[in-house]
């Protein structure tokens, strides 16, 4: 949730409070905005102010389009990142270099009262590596190559990753526009 604050920004974030016990949002949408829509929707319904949420993933135009929206769901029910990115490299095993093409992409939608007020997008190019590398990071990052920097997601810094990241572009977009509507 989003309230007023003296801060260099003309707003604070905070966690919505009680979020755990609140009625959960089934993410079954086709796309990325749409989960993100449905989910702030959602939320501010049941809270005052306004909410974001997002939705964010990897896409592999070889895999026609997966793990995509599925992809923290992409090994099954309950399956580890590490499972996740063992059966992301057992579908890429025979790609060659111009097939291992993937980006992550994330979309926050930011609502009040049940009304969508924007939804942004941005996403960072990369491509698969064959092994994972590097201890930082979560999900796909150790097998997300990122060739501006010639590192994986899991080894840049958190100045590197907030910098360059799908989210944190996004979320700059977010700010942008919330500074437009103040």
């Amino acid at each position: 949730m989003l309230a007023a604050t003296a801060s260099s920004l003309p707003f604070e974030l905070e966690l919505l409070a009680g979020f755990e016990a609140l009625p959960p949002f089934e993410e079954n949408a086709p796309t990325f905005a749409e989960n993100a829509a449905g989910k702030a929707l959602h939320y501010s319904w049941l809270r005052e102010g306004l909410v974001f949420a997002d939705d964010s993933g990897l896409v592999v135009p070889a895999l026609d389009g997966a793990p995509g929206v599925q992809s923290a769901r992409y090994a099954g029910p309950g399956a580890t990142n590490p499972q996740r990115i063992e059966k992301l490299l057992v579908e890429m095993r025979e790609k060659r270099e111009g097939e291992r093409a993937a980006y992550f992409v994330c979309a926050i939608a930011l609502a009040r009262q049940s009304r969508a007020i924007a939804v942004v997008t941005d996403r960072v190019d990369g491509r698969i590596l064959d092994a994972p590398r590097g201890a930082g990071g979560f999900g796909y990052d150790p097998v997300f190559y990122f060739p501006a920097l010639k590192k994986t997601f899991a080894e840049l810094s958190a100045e590197e990753k907030n910098q360059h990241s799908h989210r944190g572009k996004a979320f700059r977009r977010l700010l942008s526009a919330l500074s437009s509507m103040l």
